[in-house]
Formats: structure tokens, C-alpha cells, sequence
């Protein structure tokens, strides 16, 4: 299979994981079910033309615990606050929240204390998910249904539903619109910053944009890692600018880092490239469509996992099903599109982004 090949499969995938959030979201936000009759009062099928549901409708009290790591930068501040909004929107969700932390054991007592309590889900955004597997296949053993949030467990026991972000498509979405931009110029000087080298998420998303770029015929020509911090952010684009005297195009993994990217980038007095942004801060949201730096596009990483999570939870603990699924029950996996945002398409996403 060639490298073209592949990449459009995958792309093809990324799409029908798209397409089934799509669904999800309608099938978990239907407060007001609406049908849409012809004048006879049928709809001339012998009955309704849309789906109803009632998944919104109150249902038994629940307790969800919610677990997520220290919130120390903007999108996992944003990931908290928008899973507690979304509980608020429930009358029969009482949320409990237990204290960020990036200590795993910590954490562990936390879902310990939830098991305890007997809380009828968790909703669960691991520090370290191959650490925090085991509890969760303990909470799962107890018949309390856990949903694993953007950082994977290391075994499919250890969570009834796993939401994710799309780390490959982020890298796919960035060079596609790069390639889009560039892909007329062979000679095109890309570069690339990118968050934690160790990281899988990292590797995925770094995978992800050299093989989009390939499918035009361009390459990563400079590459600097970060570590998703400002002050990380700006060293390494220092680095990177002193490396590279003339670049087309550059993308920035994580718009907490780009904080600091774009620091850099003014004080070496560059603006031939345009840069794209990566998760979706409404700090660079805010400079795309003002125009008033290099930032032409970010590709986003959704900070409402977790609050997908809730309403996840929600729908299992009350044993409903997605109602415009034909299959029975929720999903074991959900994974997340990430689209490009640019100017023409920034007041869609600027209501949902997170500041930096």
C-alpha cells in the first residue's frame, strides 16, 4: 500500500469518526424533540419522519465522580470547566469533583474514593493512563461504569466508553491546509515545533503532518520539540529562528507553547512565513481573525472531551441509547474530529476555545 494510500485511508477514517460525533452530539442534545408532520397529519409513511428522544428528559439521580490532572495550562483549565458546565445543565447529575493533581497516586485515591462511595460513574482523564488502569479496571469490577478521557488505558477492561482527541488528524489537518497554501512550491520551507518528544501524542500528531505534507510533495525541513509551555515555547523557536533564515510556513503542536512561540518569533523580527496553530486557544483564535500576526489557521483539539464524558455517563448510568444510532447502547470509542479553524470559519469555534 502506498504512502498516499494509506494517509487517505486514514483520512477516510478521521471522517467517519467525525461523522459519528455528529451524531452523538445530536442524539445527546435533544432537549426539545421536534417532528415535522405533513397537513393530512402524517407524514405519508406511516409515521414520523425524525428520530425522538428523550435522553435529555430527567431521569434517576446519579453521583459521577470526575477525576483530571492539575489544571497548570489553559486546555486542561478549559477541560474541567466545561465538564462542570455540563453537569449543571442536568438536574439529576450531582457532580463531584475531585482536586486536580499530577500526582498519579493521588489520583488513584481519588478514584478509590470514588469506588467507595459507590458513585454511579466516573469520568476519568488520567495523568498517566497505563498508571491509573488498574483502578479503573477495579472501578469497572465494581459495576460502575468508567469513561476514559483523552489519555488511553492500557487495557480495554479498564473503561466502558473511551472519548478521544485525534492526535494523527491534528498533524493531517495541519499539513493538508499547509499543503494547501504551499503546495504549489516544491521548494517550500516548512518547520515544525513541536510539544514533549516522548510523548505518543506527540509522535502521532509529528506523524500525522509529515505524512499530509508528503502527499504534496513537501517535507519537515526544521524541527524544534517544546513542552507545551510558554517559556518552552519561546526557547525553542529562538533556536529555531537562529537555525532557519528563511521559512514558508511553520506549525506549532500546542497553543499554550504558541504563547510563547509567538513571543519569540516578534522579538527576532520575522513575519516571512504565516504559522498554524495546534488545540484551539481563543488567544489565537482572537489573532486570526484580527490578522495582526503570522497565525493564519490552529487546528483543534476539543477541551469539551470531558464534558462529552458527562453527558457519556450520564446516558450509560441511566442505560439509554444513542438515539440516532440504529445499534443499541453507547459506543465503546468516540474519537474527535480536528478541524482547521481560519479566518473565514473563526466565529464557530471562538464561543467553545479556552484561553491560554
Amino acid at each position: 500500500m502506498s504512502a498516499r494510500t494509506t494517509l487517505r485511508r486514514r483520512i477516510t477514517l478521521a471522517t467517519v469518526s467525525a461523522a459519528s460525533v455528529a451524531l452523538i452530539a445530536t442524539a445527546c442534545t435533544s432537549n426539545t424533540p421536534t417532528t415535522e408532520n405533513t397537513a393530512d397529519g402524517n407524514d405519508g409513511g406511516g409515521g414520523s419522519s425524525q428520530a425522538v428522544s428523550d435522553n435529555d428528559a430527567p431521569g434517576d439521580p446519579i453521583v459521577i465522580g470526575f477525576s483530571a490532572p492539575a489544571a497548570d495550562h489553559g486546555w486542561m483549565g478549559a477541560i474541567t470547566s466545561a465538564a462542570e458546565a455540563e453537569a449543571e445543565k442536568y438536574e439529576d447529575v450531582e457532580l463531584r469533583v475531585a482536586d486536580g493533581t499530577n500526582d498519579v497516586n493521588v489520583q488513584i485515591s481519588q478514584i478509590e474514593g470514588f469506588i467507595n462511595d459507590g458513585v454511579d460513574a466516573i469520568v476519568l482523564l488520567p495523568f498517566d493512563g497505563a498508571a491509573l488502569t488498574d483502578v479503573a479496571t477495579k472501578a469497572m469490577e465494581a459495576g460502575i461504569p468508567v469513561i476514559n478521557v483523552d489519555r488511553e488505558f492500557s487495557s480495554p477492561f479498564a473503561a466502558r466508553t473511551t472519548v478521544l482527541g485525534d492526535n494523527y488528524g491534528m498533524g493531517v489537518s495541519a499539513g493538508q491546509y499547509i499543503c494547501e497554501q504551499l503546495g504549489d512550491n516544491p521548494d517550500a520551507v516548512v518547520a515544525e515545533i513541536a510539544g514533549i518528544d516522548s510523548l505518543p501524542l506527540t509522535q502521532d500528531r509529528s506523524q500525522g503532518f509529515a505524512d499530509a505534507l508528503s502527499d504534496c510533495g513537501l517535507d519537515v525541513d526544521n524541527r524544534v520539540a517544546a513542552d507545551f509551555t510558554v517559556q518552552g515555547g519561546e526557547a525553542a523557536t529562538a533556536n529555531l529562528l537562529q537555525a532557519a533564515p528563511q521559512i514558508d510556513a511553520i506549525w506549532n503542536h500546542d497553543d499554550d507553547q504558541g504563547v510563547g512561540v509567538l513571543s519569540a518569533i516578534e522579538n527576532a523580527g520575522r513575519d516571512e512565513f504565516f504559522m498554524v496553530g495546534g488545540a484551539g486557544s481563543a488567544n489565537v483564535m482572537e489573532h486570526i481573525k484580527a490578522g495582526d500576526s503570522v497565525l493564519q489557521a490552529t487546528v483543534v483539539y476539543p477541551s469539551t472531551q470531558a464534558a462529552d464524558g458527562i453527558k457519556l455517563a450520564r446516558l450509560v448510568a441511566h442505560e439509554k441509547n444513542m438515539s440516532d444510532l440504529a445499534s443499541s447502547g453507547v459506543p465503546r470509542t468516540v474519537q474527535l474530529f480536528a478541524p482547521v479553524v481560519t479566518k473565514d470559519n473563526v466565529d464557530q469555534y471562538l464561543p467553545s476555545a479556552f484561553q491560554s
